[in-house]
């Protein structure tokens, strides 16, 4: 075998697939449907991840276009969230060895209590693993107390945010380097090996206290929080004015993680409820198409405990709800 095939081999991860994955998650003009893992039973906190592999693969067949998983480094009796979740990146590589179409995407890895050398690797690693079909969210974390007990100083966070962010994005894309905490003389030029089939794109989940602007120029787009209709077309008001400050012409995506509790009556109307609604099939569709029409391109359904079994809940979607919003071409 020539040597320059075997470098290729030996360096570089099996064909992506053919269009970037993040083209599939975030078009001008269209709103594309994820979830949010885990998917949980009434009253369960703690997943039975070989369960979440077997929705995660039914999602993957059902055609929804991403799969979002958390970074929650610890629990606490404290915190009003009490699932019990995986290390991200273990789950991403069971997702990326468990799964052949959809998106994987992190929601969010927590840039400021993790180092971003060790993000990077974990990233192109799953990039490689899925055939390109990852993107990397990033977040500060919201939780001060995490910050003391990681020994970190949660009012640097900003600064350290916009650091770590600049090393992992120069580590993962097209001209990879690794930009060294310390370079002492005589310390050799790393790099991260194997190189995955296509850069890693980086998306901004939450500010992480950076201004809309700075998100702008350094992310493929910015992810939120739902707030009620009014907030979040001021906000992404707010978005468009910083793309075209920041990256004139350019597209730049906006998504919402979106509550679901959807009931089993299609024709119940949309109530608010924590970041998101209770609603029947049809009125969900139509807060979809309000989205789509005030210019967010993909919602990432979070399917809090409830009655109905998921499974349930991402087939009815699928059959009644997708197929609207997910066209081709």
């Amino acid at each position: 075998m020539p040597a320059q095939a075997v470098e290729a081999t030996s360096t570089r991860a099996s064909s992506p697939s053919p269009e970037p994955i993040e083209q599939r998650v975030f078009r001008a003009g269209h709103l594309s449907i994820g979830l949010t893992l885990p998917m949980l039973p009434a009253g369960q906190i703690v997943a039975d991840f070989n369960e979440q592999i077997a929705l995660a693969q039914h999602a993957d067949a059902l055609g929804y276009r991403a799969l979002w998983v958390r970074d929650v480094p610890l629990n606490s009796a404290d915190y009003a969230d009490p699932v019990g979740h995986l290390d991200p990146w273990v789950l991403l590589g069971a997702l990326a060895a468990n799964t052949t179409r959809i998106a994987l995407v992190s929601g969010a890895i927590v840039l400021t209590l993790r180092h971003p050398l060790h993000i990077a690797k974990g990233a192109i690693s799953v990039q490689a693993l899925s055939r390109g079909r990852f993107i990397l969210g990033l977040g500060s974390g919201d939780r001060p107390p995490e910050y003391a007990a990681f020994g970190a100083d949660g009012d640097a966070r900003r600064e350290l945010y916009k650091r770590h962010w600049e090393t992992v994005a120069a580590a993962v894309g097209s001209a990879s380097r690794v930009i060294p905490d310390q370079a002492p003389d005589g310390a050799p030029e790393f790099m991260l090996l194997p190189q995955p089939p296509r850069p890693v794109s980086l998306l901004a989940v939450g500010s992480g206290g950076q201004s809309v602007d700075w998100i702008a120029r350094h992310s493929i787009g910015w992810m939120t929080y739902h707030r009620e209709p009014d907030a979040q077309q001021a906000r992404h008001s707010m978005w468009r004015a910083a793309v075209e400050r920041a990256a004139p012409g350019e597209f730049r995506a906006f998504g919402a993680a979106l509550r679901l509790e959807l009931s089993d009556d299609p024709d119940e109307a949309a109530t608010p409820v924590a970041l998101g609604y209770r609603a029947g099939r049809h009125a969900l569709a139509a807060l979809l198409r309000a989205m789509r029409a005030h210019g967010t391109h993909h919602v990432s359904l979070n399917l809090p405990s409830s009655p109905r079994p998921p499974r349930e809940v991402i087939e009815e979607l699928a059959e009644f709800v997708l197929p609207e919003f997910h066209t081709e071409g």
